[in-house]
Formats: C-alpha cells, structure tokens, sequence
C-alpha cells in the first residue's frame, strides 16, 4: 500500500542551522497495517508524515502509494487518498463551521464542487448515524458550531471525517497527545474500532510506549531519520516498555530529556 525508498529530507542546508530530518529513509507497509511509529525528539516521525502528506517536497527518494508515484503530487492532490489527524484538536476542523457542514466537506474530498444543494437530507441522515458511534451526543447537534465542542469532541469528529471517505492510507501524528488521559483513552478506543472496521492502512506516531506495544500489528523505531526496529506478529506481542528503552540504549539516544518517558 505503502513505500518509501531512500527518502532523504534536510532542512536548512549549507546553514548552522542545518537539520537532517530523514536520512535514506525505507519503510513498506501492507494493506491493512496499522503500524506505530516510536522515537526521540528530531527522530524524523512527524517530518516522515509531512512528506507522505506532501506538506514539502522531498530531496531524494519515491513515495509510492497504491502502485501509484505520488512523490511529486502537490498536497491538495495527495489529500484524495490520505485521511490525517494532526496533534492539535483545532486544526482538524473548520471552527466557525457546523459540524454537518465540517462532514459534507470531509464527504466531498477529492470530488467535484458543483452549485447543488448543500447537504442532503439524506447526507444527514448518514452523517447522524456515524457521529452515533462516537458516543459523545453529538448526532443530535448537527447544526452546532464545531467551535463550540471540546478539544476531545473535535478531535473525536476529525478522526471520524479523516476516516469517512476509507482513504488508502490514515496518518495519525500524535493525535491523543494535547488531550486529557481520560480523553486520549476514548480516542484510542475509536481510532481502533474505526481502522478495524474499514481495515485501514494506518500510520500512528505516539510518544507513549505503552500505546506503540498495545496499539496496532506492527511497531516500528526511529531514530536520526530512518528506521532501526521493525516488530510484527508474535514478537510485538510480546514486546515489553523495558525491551523499547534497551532499543533506545542502542541506539545511543539519551532519552532524559524526551517526553516519552512521561507516557
């Protein structure tokens, strides 16, 4: 479904500020992989889902999605066969927009706009019955400002309109992070029943260890912007939080400082 072959990306480069952000880069993930990405800060997670999502283009390398060379497409073009959930609750939704008229839009990604009638009673018919599967009442207030909504109901909602059209491939960086334990647990919980549900191919980058073992067929480790542990089947389910820290011991990271010990 997915594959990155020698992707490479710096910023700043020939300045004192030069970063390498992906360093030859591989990674393949089957249809239906719901892999969790792992690593320190400057790793390379969120740079690697930037440019899958073509938020900047790359220096070297191919991006393959489906069979299909998408290393060069613009991201308003890529936004056709991708779903994604960023860290902030607020970025996935348009505030000042109800929250039908957010779901239309996520209905309508990659189609045509033409001077019909907005939405369909029919359209919120089916949009009422997803919301349903969220739990969280919000099926009755279709006609609601999505600005009104707590950072957990808008990062809910945007996991649900990341994930209507069934994209090839759901990006998810961090999305529980700016959320409440409580809350971050509920999202999980539908992230799973929703990728399960539609067998998505599913990228997750966490900072919680705990939820990179649980979460998912496939954990993978970063580390100076490629990958050094690629786990699957029995072994990740046997994968314990002290087996990640000796992985990162390996790898030379000092994680005193990371955020991840905190998870």
């Amino acid at each position: 479904m997915l594959t990155l072959s020698n992707i490479s990306k710096t910023f700043n480069k020939g300045t004192v500020t030069e970063k390498v952000a992906l360093n030859g880069l591989n990674l393949h993930l089957a249809p239906g992989d719901f892999v969790t990405v792992i690593g320190g800060n400057g790793a390379g997670k969120s740079t690697m889902l930037n440019s899958i999502a073509g938020v900047f283009p790359v220096d070297a390398g191919r991006i393959t999605l489906d069979g299909v060379d998408i290393t060069r497409l613009s991201e308003p073009k890529r936004a056709q066969y991708l779903g994604r959930v960023f860290q902030d609750p607020m970025r996935g939704t348009a505030a000042d927009m109800q929250i039908d008229e957010n779901m239309a839009l996520a209905a309508r990604r990659g189609q045509r706009r033409t001077l019909r009638w907005g939405i369909t009673a029919a359209e919120r018919e089916l949009f009422a019955d997803k919301l349903k599967m969220l739990g969280l009442g919000l099926e009755t207030r279709l006609s609601d400002k999505v600005g009104l909504l707590s950072g957990g109901q808008r990062q809910a909602l945007t996991l649900l309109m990341a994930s209507l059209k069934k994209p090839d491939l759901l990006l998810l960086d961090e999305h529980t992070a700016a959320l409440d334990p409580k809350t971050a647990a509920k999202v999980l919980e539908l992230t799973t029943e929703i990728v399960e549900e539609d067998h998505l191919t599913t990228l997750m980058v966490t900072h919680n260890m705990h939820d990179a073992i649980r979460l998912g067929n496939r954990l993978i480790m970063m580390c100076d912007g490629r990958v050094i542990y690629d786990v699957s089947g029995e072994e990740k389910a046997h994968l314990h939080r002290a087996d990640l820290m000796a992985k990162f011991e390996e790898a030379g990271e000092d994680m005193s400082s990371d955020r991840m010990l905190l998870g």
